[in-house]
């Protein structure tokens, strides 16, 4: 099937990215929140994101305006009723994407394509709440989107192989490699196996074995990766990260999945990361620093 409208659920940090970067693409996008204020910051993050990656070169400023003007804003669940593809891009709750995924079941075309960005969540459990399984699918984005490059394409236990095939095209449209997670397992295939660092790099920090910032070095020069586990849970939000280990492990009861003590008593803090300003390190100069005392 031909995609040309999108409509993104959720205009935070993810839905506007995902929205970014299909408005960018030329795609028609609809972004959808709860409130017109929400939607007003998120288009300003992205109407200066756009504004960044045209000062670097990356694109023109036609370019820029042009996506901008691809953008429309909504409040309402029933402007997806023309939509192609549906992203959704909210909370990581079960019990509420279903609701969404419910009432989307009775607004959208019947050869539209239901997405969501869940992390960990299962697509099937998601594809439960419509009456068509077979046009649910898993496109997981990953945090910032305009910057990251990768797309999981998940299928859930009913998803079409056509499903798939436009899902995994839009994705690679809008500028995304993509990997195919063909079973629908708990995390899927990058948090699967990237928290298993992560929740160990906190545990090992944790126990005073090391500081955030050898802790970090040592998978940056050890293994290559391009961010440390720490540095990567402080870009990607702590608690985002700890409500897809909570999902793993309840779905699998694998001990390594369950989130330290220690993520727990910072989202209470509110040290959640870079979006907060300070996590596992502080940004609040801008800069990434140390405080952080072993």
């Amino acid at each position: 099937m031909a995609i040309k409208k999108v409509f993104v659920v959720g205009a935070g940090l993810m839905g506007g990215g995902i929205t970014q970067v299909a408005a960018t693409a030329g795609y028609q996008v609809t972004m959808r929140d709860m409130t017109q204020d929400i939607l007003d910051k998120s288009l300003e993050n992205i109407q200066w994101s756009l504004e960044k990656f045209a000062s670097k070169g990356k694109i023109t400023e036609e370019q820029a305006g042009q996506a901008v003007a691809n953008i429309k804003t909504t409040t309402e669940l029933a402007d997806a009723s023309d939509a192609d593809l549906v992203i959704e891009a909210i909370f990581e709750d079960l019990k509420v994407k279903q609701e969404v995924f419910k009432e989307l079941n009775g607004i959208v075309p019947e050869g539209a394509i239901l997405a969501t960005n869940t992390s960990a969540i299962s697509i099937t459990s998601i594809a439960a709440a419509t009456e068509r399984p077979a046009k649910v699918v898993g496109l997981h984005f990953f945090s910032p989107v305009p910057m990251m490059r990768l797309c999981e394409v998940i299928r859930g236990l009913e998803t079409s192989d056509e499903t798939i095939e436009a899902a995994e095209k839009f994705a690679q449209s809008i500028g995304k490699e993509t990997v195919l997670v063909r079973k629908d397992v708990a995390g899927f295939l990058a948090n699967r196996i990237g928290l298993t660092a992560t929740v160990e790099a906190v545990r090992l920090l944790e126990a005073g074995v090391a500081s955030p910032q050898d802790i970090d070095k040592t998978m940056r020069l050890g293994y290559g990766h391009p961010m440390g586990p720490l540095e990567t849970a402080d870009m990607t939000g702590i608690e985002v990260l700890m409500h897809a280990c909570e999902a793993i492990y309840e779905e699998t009861q694998n001990e390594k999945y369950y989130p330290p003590e220690l993520m727990k008593r910072m989202i209470t803090a509110g040290l959640k990361g870079r979006k907060t300003r300070k996590g596992f390190y502080d940004y609040s100069s801008g800069k990434q620093e140390s405080y952080w005392k072993v």
